[in-house]
């Protein structure tokens, strides 16, 4: 008889946002008059920046055309692609990237799950918590995160490293010995920003341990403070010791377009293997690269047009952000993020449970928000909104919530 994962029948119930899309569409289709508007899950809403559309619509001529067509790419992605991502996004920066260690994916949410194919089964995770509820759940499914306890909420393999308003949001370093480290920043679900001093410890504590950091910089686009460092790179050392994840999805409006892509140093080796080598062996046996097309879009973005446009896209999100945590303080809640991210991270009132408050606001105020338990146990308490959505919309959230409190 077939074997089945059983790790897969740990997991509690189902993934935090099909359950936010769960009870929201129950509850729409019994009050089918109520205007919802949505800053629960991270998706945008503006159109895609002029320059990739372009280059897409040239994209498509290229596939009509038999001297131009495109028919499987290089697993890792096209040079033209990769060659812009190392020079703009790195080498600009005074980091030294070769786009032999970037390699082009569908998401950043796919790359982070699938990195796991590289590590060991005994390995000991560490994560922030809150936490993006992927890198838990993939590690679970491997086999990594033990049982799920559901009186603490969370797994008995993890480490769970708290980020509380008490130490700024930030995670300590583990007092256990660790193997792999999961680190977002800026952070999903807080809104939290590491500075370059405080990523430096965590990169001593990975080279001097043997560990790898696994970084997750998709908000990068969002910093706006001088001393925070968009890529872990910047940070010396890191190069022998971390993996970092970045996607096009909130930079440049590709969500439903899908282009990311993953820096893994030909510097990065453990058990005596390459972990470029090894991550280049599993995309070209699992993945078949990214669409010509979407592609092109993606080189588009590092033309003068194209970051000028999405530095305005960018820019209306923030300001979103702003009103979000401008008005809920203004309302008494106690907010956090929203500074170098486009999240806001509040403090549900009158110590009210996250999936109250979630509630409450879904019907009464009839806006979606994201409730922090489903970010693991410091979550609790919070509520999480994204300024994503549009700008008169955020408003009139804003001004909803302020009314039912």
């Amino acid at each position: 008889m077939v074997q089945i994962n059983e790790n897969f029948l740990k997991l509690p119930g189902s993934y935090l946002f099909s359950e936010i899309a769960r009870r929201v569409a129950a509850y729409s289709e019994a009050n089918p008059e109520r205007k919802l508007i949505r800053l629960g899950i991270g998706d945008v809403t503006r159109p895609l920046p002029p320059a990739v559309t372009a280059a897409m619509h040239a994209a498509v001529d290229d596939m009509a055309d038999a001297g131009r067509f495109h028919g499987y790419g290089p697993e890792q992605g096209y040079a033209f692609v990769r060659n812009a991502i190392a020079e703009k996004d790195y080498q600009a920066r005074g980091v030294n990237i070769q786009p032999e260690e970037i390699f082009v994916s569908d998401g950043a949410k796919s790359d982070c799950g699938n990195i796991v194919d590289l590590f060991g089964p005994d390995n000991k995770v560490a994560v922030c918590d809150p936490v993006y509820p992927v890198y838990v759940d993939t590690n679970a499914m491997s086999g990594r995160a033990g049982d799920f306890d559901e009186e603490a909420g969370k797994w008995t393999n993890l480490v769970y490293m708290p980020c509380t308003a008490e130490n700024g949001f930030l995670p300590e370093l583990p007092q256990e010995p660790v193997d792999m480290i999961y680190l977002c920043f800026p952070n999903n679900p807080t809104g939290g920003a590491a500075t370059r001093d405080q990523l430096k410890p965590w990169v001593d504590y990975a080279n001097r341990t043997g560990a790898v950091i696994l970084f997750d910089s998709a908000y990068e686009a969002f910093i706006t403070r001088p001393g925070v460092p968009h890529s872990i790179f910047e940070i010396p050392g890191a190069e022998t010791c971390a993996i970092e994840f970045r996607s096009f999805s909130k930079t440049a409006g590709f969500t439903g377009t899908r282009c990311a892509y993953t820096v893994v140093p030909k510097a990065l080796e453990r058990g005596g293997a390459s972990l470029n080598a090894m991550w280049n062996r599993r995309q070209c046996t699992k993945f078949n690269g990214v669409p010509y097309i979407v592609q092109r879009g993606a080189e588009a973005v590092y033309t003068p047009e194209g970051q000028t446009q999405v530095r305005e896209m960018i820019a209306c999100y923030q300001n979103n952000a702003k009103i979000i945590r401008d008005g809920l303080a203004a309302a008494g809640l106690t907010v956090s993020g929203g500074v170098d991210s486009p999240y806001v991270w509040a403090r549900t009132p009158d110590g009210m449970g996250s999936w109250e408050f979630f509630d409450r606001l879904l019907t009464q105020a009839n806006v979606v928000t994201t409730p922090g338990a489903g970010f693991g146990p410091s979550g609790e308490g919070y509520i999480r909104l994204t300024g994503f959505g549009e700008t008169g919309a955020t408003r009139e959230a804003v001004e909803r919530i302020k009314q039912i409190l």
